[in-house]
């Protein structure tokens, strides 16, 4: 269930990346931009900006899009500092929570975080609270077709370095150490292949099932953080139906 709770979780923020696509092209430019900031322009050596730019890639951003944010990240990083900041939390039945933000202003984005798990009958944790439940690692996500042999991607995958591959139904999930992950995604996109999804994730230990009304308070949370402009990415325990 692990796997397929993941992919409908990919699928549920794709369509809401179809939905809201500037919003998302600008917190995907922000992640650029501090990439470039923390290691040059230079995607061939600056593996995070790599992985920056295989995540816009993967939503769907236009190359166009990508190399105008590289090209402006320099100058417009000048006078703003974007600060890496992890929060973590419980939703509706004890539903573990982590949420990656990018601020240039912690208090605020503090404030802001503590607000929306309030509202929505959550409640913000200390530092550690829910990390333990998730274990850190590359996930890279195929939709099926008819061009892809499972068993050629399987070998093509584990010769690159991958921890292991799952069929999720209608579509295949690679999991890397966060270290390989950069390896292994250069090595199949040089066979060809595309991505759904391409990041390093937090995935859960386990997943947790809940009712249909904590499940429709806890997906409204995650919206609320989502659609918060400093918020990245939100990870979460719960077994998405």
């Amino acid at each position: 269930m692990a796997g397929h709770s993941k992919w409908a979780n990919i699928k549920r923020k794709k369509e809401k990346t179809d939905a809201q696509r500037g919003k998302i092209f600008t917190k995907l430019g922000r992640e650029i931009a501090v990439a470039v900031k923390e290691g040059g322009s230079d995607p061939d050596a600056n593996p995070r900006l790599r992985d920056a730019i295989a995540k816009a890639k993967a939503a769907n951003m236009p190359n166009d899009n990508i190399q105008r944010n590289i090209k402006k990240a320099a100058g417009e990083l000048g006078s703003v500092n974007y600060e890496e900041v992890t929060y973590e939390g419980y939703g509706a039945n004890g539903v573990a929570l982590i949420v990656e933000a990018l601020t240039d202003n912690r208090n605020r984005t503090a404030s802001d975080m503590r607000h929306i798990f309030d509202r929505a009958g959550g409640s913000l944790g200390a530092t550690g609270c829910v990390s333990w439940m998730f274990d850190r690692k590359g996930l890279l996500v195929l939709e099926k077709n008819e061009n892809i042999d499972e068993d050629e991607l399987m070998m093509l995958a584990l010769d690159a370095g991958a921890e292991d591959i799952s069929d999720e139904d209608d579509a295949f999930e690679i999991i890397t150490a966060p270290s390989d992950f950069t390896a292994v995604r250069d090595s199949l996109e040089n066979a060809g292949y595309s991505f759904a999804s391409a990041e390093i994730a937090m995935i859960p230990q386990n997943y947790v099932d809940v009712d249909e009304a904590a499940q429709e308070k806890i997906m409204s949370l995650i919206e609320r953080l989502e659609d918060h402009d400093d918020v990245q990415n939100v990870f979460t325990n719960l077994n998405i139906d």
